[in-house]
Protein backbone atom coordinates (compact mmCIF):
# COMPACT_ATOMS: atom_id res chain seq x y z
CA UNK A 1 0.00 0.00 0.00
CA UNK A 2 1.37 3.41 -0.78
CA UNK A 3 2.09 6.21 1.35
CA UNK A 4 -0.97 7.80 -0.27
CA UNK A 5 -3.36 5.01 0.63
CA UNK A 6 -2.24 5.33 3.93
CA UNK A 7 -3.15 8.73 4.67
CA UNK A 8 -6.55 8.42 3.25
CA UNK A 9 -7.49 4.81 4.85
CA UNK A 10 -5.63 5.24 8.09
CA UNK A 11 -5.91 2.00 10.25
CA UNK A 12 -8.35 2.07 13.03
CA UNK A 13 -7.29 2.86 16.51
CA UNK A 14 -6.97 0.61 19.01
CA UNK A 15 -9.99 0.27 21.48
CA UNK A 16 -9.88 1.17 24.82
CA UNK A 17 -9.97 -1.96 27.14
CA UNK A 18 -12.37 -1.93 29.37
CA UNK A 19 -11.68 -3.92 32.69
CA UNK A 20 -13.92 -6.58 33.63
CA UNK A 21 -16.80 -5.46 35.90
CA UNK A 22 -17.10 -8.06 38.58
CA UNK A 23 -20.77 -9.55 39.16
CA UNK A 24 -22.29 -7.67 42.09
CA UNK A 25 -23.54 -9.83 45.06
CA UNK A 26 -26.72 -10.14 46.58
CA UNK A 27 -25.36 -8.79 49.53
CA UNK A 28 -24.36 -6.08 47.26
CA UNK A 29 -27.43 -4.99 45.58
CA UNK A 30 -29.24 -5.55 48.88
CA UNK A 31 -27.16 -2.90 51.10
CA UNK A 32 -28.04 0.20 48.81
CA UNK A 33 -31.69 0.33 49.92
CA UNK A 34 -30.73 -0.46 53.65
CA UNK A 35 -28.60 2.89 53.89
CA UNK A 36 -31.11 4.66 52.51
CA UNK A 37 -33.93 3.75 54.94
CA UNK A 38 -31.14 3.95 57.58
CA UNK A 39 -30.73 7.37 56.55
CA UNK A 40 -34.54 8.29 56.57
CA UNK A 41 -34.82 6.52 59.85
CA UNK A 42 -31.80 8.26 61.87
CA UNK A 43 -32.96 11.66 60.25
CA UNK A 44 -36.67 11.63 61.24
CA UNK A 45 -34.95 10.28 64.74
CA UNK A 46 -33.05 13.51 65.16
CA UNK A 47 -36.51 16.09 64.15
CA UNK A 48 -37.95 13.68 66.79
CA UNK A 49 -35.78 14.54 69.20
CA UNK A 50 -35.46 18.20 68.58
CA UNK A 51 -39.50 17.80 68.58
CA UNK A 52 -39.43 16.55 71.81
CA UNK A 53 -36.86 17.90 73.38
CA UNK A 54 -37.75 21.82 74.73
CA UNK A 55 -41.11 20.01 76.32
CA UNK A 56 -38.43 17.76 78.18
CA UNK A 57 -36.13 20.96 79.11
CA UNK A 58 -37.91 23.50 79.64
CA UNK A 59 -41.16 21.79 81.50
CA UNK A 60 -38.50 20.47 84.53
CA UNK A 61 -37.62 23.71 86.21
CA UNK A 62 -41.59 25.15 86.27
CA UNK A 63 -41.89 28.82 86.88
CA UNK A 64 -39.24 31.08 86.40
CA UNK A 65 -38.00 32.71 89.85
CA UNK A 66 -38.63 35.90 88.90
CA UNK A 67 -41.58 35.24 86.45
CA UNK A 68 -43.94 38.85 87.52
CA UNK A 69 -47.32 39.61 86.43
CA UNK A 70 -49.29 42.77 86.36
CA UNK A 71 -52.64 43.80 86.36
CA UNK A 72 -54.82 46.91 85.55
CA UNK A 73 -55.40 49.38 88.15
CA UNK A 74 -58.27 51.86 87.72
CA UNK A 75 -58.42 53.37 91.44
CA UNK A 76 -55.06 55.89 90.85
CA UNK A 77 -55.10 58.80 93.47
CA UNK A 78 -55.91 61.88 91.64
CA UNK A 79 -57.02 60.38 88.53
CA UNK A 80 -60.80 59.72 87.26
CA UNK A 81 -60.95 56.26 85.11
CA UNK A 82 -63.21 56.06 82.50
CA UNK A 83 -63.77 52.88 80.35
CA UNK A 84 -64.13 53.46 76.64
CA UNK A 85 -65.21 50.11 74.48
CA UNK A 86 -62.39 48.79 72.69
CA UNK A 87 -63.81 48.81 69.86
CA UNK A 88 -62.79 52.27 69.64
CA UNK A 89 -59.33 51.77 69.35
CA UNK A 90 -57.03 50.53 66.32
CA UNK A 91 -55.87 47.68 67.72
CA UNK A 92 -59.65 46.01 68.25
CA UNK A 93 -59.21 43.14 65.99
CA UNK A 94 -56.51 41.74 68.14
CA UNK A 95 -57.63 38.33 69.17
CA UNK A 96 -56.78 38.68 72.75
CA UNK A 97 -58.21 36.37 76.27
CA UNK A 98 -58.14 40.08 77.70
CA UNK A 99 -58.79 43.35 76.68
CA UNK A 100 -58.67 46.72 78.55
CA UNK A 101 -59.57 50.23 77.24
CA UNK A 102 -59.65 53.57 78.71
CA UNK A 103 -59.02 56.65 79.94
CA UNK A 104 -57.27 58.37 82.76
CA UNK A 105 -58.17 61.84 83.44
CA UNK A 106 -57.17 64.84 86.38
CA UNK A 107 -58.33 68.27 87.34
CA UNK A 108 -55.84 70.97 85.45
CA UNK A 109 -54.18 67.88 83.59
CA UNK A 110 -54.26 66.42 80.27
CA UNK A 111 -55.53 62.86 80.05
CA UNK A 112 -53.73 59.81 79.68
CA UNK A 113 -55.29 56.67 77.47
CA UNK A 114 -54.20 53.37 78.24
CA UNK A 115 -54.75 50.35 76.81
CA UNK A 116 -53.83 46.35 77.74
CA UNK A 117 -54.25 42.83 75.99
CA UNK A 118 -53.27 39.57 77.41
CA UNK A 119 -52.84 36.28 76.25
CA UNK A 120 -53.40 33.38 78.69
CA UNK A 121 -53.14 30.37 75.85
CA UNK A 122 -51.27 30.26 73.14
CA UNK A 123 -53.85 29.33 70.26
CA UNK A 124 -52.84 28.45 66.40
CA UNK A 125 -53.75 30.50 63.31
CA UNK A 126 -54.40 33.57 65.53
CA UNK A 127 -52.35 36.45 65.05
CA UNK A 128 -49.49 37.40 67.35
CA UNK A 129 -50.04 39.78 69.96
CA UNK A 130 -47.23 41.58 68.78
CA UNK A 131 -48.03 41.86 65.35
CA UNK A 132 -50.22 44.81 65.12
CA UNK A 133 -48.76 47.69 67.23
CA UNK A 134 -49.49 50.98 66.45
CA UNK A 135 -46.53 51.76 63.91
CA UNK A 136 -48.99 49.75 61.81
CA UNK A 137 -52.37 50.09 63.54
CA UNK A 138 -52.30 53.76 63.86
CA UNK A 139 -50.83 54.84 60.38
CA UNK A 140 -53.53 52.36 58.82
CA UNK A 141 -56.54 54.52 60.61
CA UNK A 142 -54.77 58.01 59.45
CA UNK A 143 -52.27 58.98 61.87
CA UNK A 144 -48.47 60.04 60.60
CA UNK A 145 -45.81 59.19 62.07
CA UNK A 146 -42.95 61.51 62.92
CA UNK A 147 -39.68 61.34 63.87
CA UNK A 148 -37.97 61.18 66.85
CA UNK A 149 -34.34 61.51 68.16
CA UNK A 150 -35.46 59.07 70.93
CA UNK A 151 -37.56 56.46 69.73
CA UNK A 152 -37.49 53.94 73.07
CA UNK A 153 -36.94 54.33 76.65
CA UNK A 154 -36.83 51.62 79.54
CA UNK A 155 -39.05 52.38 82.14
CA UNK A 156 -38.97 50.35 85.70
CA UNK A 157 -42.09 49.35 86.55
CA UNK A 158 -42.05 47.05 90.07
CA UNK A 159 -38.39 46.00 89.41
CA UNK A 160 -38.67 45.35 85.89
CA UNK A 161 -37.32 47.33 83.30
CA UNK A 162 -39.60 47.92 80.35
CA UNK A 163 -38.99 48.66 76.96
CA UNK A 164 -41.24 50.92 75.58
CA UNK A 165 -41.46 52.23 71.98
CA UNK A 166 -41.74 55.99 71.92
CA UNK A 167 -43.65 57.30 69.20
CA UNK A 168 -45.34 60.92 68.04
CA UNK A 169 -48.39 60.21 66.23
CA UNK A 170 -50.26 63.44 63.97
CA UNK A 171 -53.51 63.77 62.95
CA UNK A 172 -53.99 67.20 61.62
CA UNK A 173 -53.29 69.55 64.57
CA UNK A 174 -53.34 66.85 67.19
CA UNK A 175 -50.58 65.56 68.57
CA UNK A 176 -49.95 62.17 70.59
CA UNK A 177 -47.25 60.67 72.64
CA UNK A 178 -47.21 56.93 72.63
CA UNK A 179 -45.61 54.24 74.85
CA UNK A 180 -45.72 50.55 74.01
CA UNK A 181 -44.07 47.97 75.04
CA UNK A 182 -44.90 44.20 76.11
CA UNK A 183 -43.90 41.23 78.63
CA UNK A 184 -44.01 37.56 77.62
CA UNK A 185 -43.71 34.71 80.40
CA UNK A 186 -43.47 36.87 83.27
CA UNK A 187 -40.75 38.90 81.91
CA UNK A 188 -40.17 41.99 79.57
CA UNK A 189 -40.14 41.45 75.74
CA UNK A 190 -36.07 41.76 75.43
CA UNK A 191 -36.09 42.96 71.82
CA UNK A 192 -37.74 45.83 70.77
CA UNK A 193 -41.12 46.09 68.66
CA UNK A 194 -40.09 48.34 65.92
CA UNK A 195 -40.97 46.04 63.41
CA UNK A 196 -43.01 48.42 61.53
CA UNK A 197 -41.45 51.91 62.45
CA UNK A 198 -39.33 51.96 59.07
CA UNK A 199 -41.96 51.29 57.07
CA UNK A 200 -44.25 53.68 58.50
CA UNK A 201 -41.87 56.72 58.03
CA UNK A 202 -41.22 55.40 54.77
CA UNK A 203 -37.54 54.67 55.52
CA UNK A 204 -36.71 50.38 55.22
CA UNK A 205 -33.15 50.92 53.53
CA UNK A 206 -31.81 47.08 54.40
CA UNK A 207 -34.91 45.67 55.50
CA UNK A 208 -37.00 46.75 53.04
CA UNK A 209 -37.92 42.94 52.49
CA UNK A 210 -38.46 41.96 56.19
CA UNK A 211 -42.33 42.98 56.83
CA UNK A 212 -42.46 40.77 59.81
CA UNK A 213 -39.35 41.90 61.45
CA UNK A 214 -37.89 38.84 61.89
CA UNK A 215 -34.49 40.31 60.60
CA UNK A 216 -34.83 43.13 63.08
CA UNK A 217 -35.01 40.70 65.97
CA UNK A 218 -32.47 38.94 65.11
CA UNK A 219 -30.21 41.55 64.75
CA UNK A 220 -30.67 42.58 68.43
CA UNK A 221 -28.72 41.42 70.44
CA UNK A 222 -30.42 41.17 73.73
CA UNK A 223 -33.06 38.67 71.79
CA UNK A 224 -29.81 36.00 71.79
CA UNK A 225 -28.88 37.06 75.66
CA UNK A 226 -32.43 36.27 76.28
CA UNK A 227 -32.41 33.45 74.34
CA UNK A 228 -29.01 31.75 76.24
CA UNK A 229 -30.43 32.71 79.65
CA UNK A 230 -33.86 31.20 78.79
CA UNK A 231 -31.92 27.82 77.84
CA UNK A 232 -29.51 27.79 80.60
CA UNK A 233 -31.90 28.48 83.19
CA UNK A 234 -34.19 26.11 81.93
CA UNK A 235 -37.49 28.49 81.67
CA UNK A 236 -39.36 28.83 78.63
CA UNK A 237 -38.99 31.51 76.19
CA UNK A 238 -42.51 31.57 75.72
CA UNK A 239 -45.29 31.99 77.84
CA UNK A 240 -48.19 34.13 78.64
CA UNK A 241 -48.52 37.39 76.68
CA UNK A 242 -48.90 41.31 77.85
CA UNK A 243 -49.12 44.50 75.15
CA UNK A 244 -49.38 47.70 76.79
CA UNK A 245 -49.58 50.85 75.81
CA UNK A 246 -50.53 54.72 76.45
CA UNK A 247 -50.55 57.81 75.21
CA UNK A 248 -51.12 61.23 75.55
CA UNK A 249 -51.18 64.95 73.88
CA UNK A 250 -48.38 66.76 73.44
CA UNK A 251 -49.40 70.60 73.70
CA UNK A 252 -48.07 73.88 74.30
CA UNK A 253 -45.71 72.18 77.14
CA UNK A 254 -43.92 70.23 75.29
CA UNK A 255 -42.40 66.31 74.75
CA UNK A 256 -41.67 66.30 78.20
CA UNK A 257 -44.61 66.90 80.11
CA UNK A 258 -46.05 64.14 78.30
CA UNK A 259 -43.06 61.60 79.00
CA UNK A 260 -43.80 62.72 82.70
CA UNK A 261 -47.55 61.72 82.66
CA UNK A 262 -46.85 58.83 80.46
CA UNK A 263 -43.77 57.19 83.41
CA UNK A 264 -45.45 58.67 86.42
CA UNK A 265 -48.73 56.91 85.31
CA UNK A 266 -47.72 53.69 84.39
CA UNK A 267 -46.53 52.22 87.62
CA UNK A 268 -49.56 53.24 89.73
CA UNK A 269 -51.53 51.70 86.58
CA UNK A 270 -50.03 48.71 86.71
CA UNK A 271 -50.10 46.50 89.99
CA UNK A 272 -48.42 43.55 90.43
CA UNK A 273 -50.86 40.07 91.15
CA UNK A 274 -50.72 36.75 91.75
CA UNK A 275 -50.63 35.29 88.08
CA UNK A 276 -52.00 32.04 89.41
CA UNK A 277 -55.02 33.69 90.86
CA UNK A 278 -55.95 35.54 87.61
CA UNK A 279 -55.74 32.82 85.47
CA UNK A 280 -58.10 30.89 88.03
CA UNK A 281 -60.32 33.82 87.59
CA UNK A 282 -60.48 34.59 84.01
CA UNK A 283 -62.55 31.41 82.56
CA UNK A 284 -65.71 32.79 85.06
CA UNK A 285 -65.64 36.14 83.73
CA UNK A 286 -64.30 34.93 80.13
Amino acid sequence: MSSTESERHPPDPTPPQVPDQPPQTDGAKASAPTARWLTVLLFSGLVAVLWVFPNFWYTRAGRSQDFRWLAENTNVPGHFYRSVPVNEVAEAFLVADRLSNGEFSRTGGLPVRVFSAKRYLKKENEIGLFSHTPDRCWTSAGWKMEPLERDYCEVEVHGMRILFERRLFTAGVQRELVYFGALVGGKPLPYRLNQYAAAAQGREGLFAADRTGTLRRLAQSRMWGWAMESFFTRTPLLGPQRFIRLSSSVDTAGLGAADQRLQELIPQWLQPVDYDAELAHWPKSH
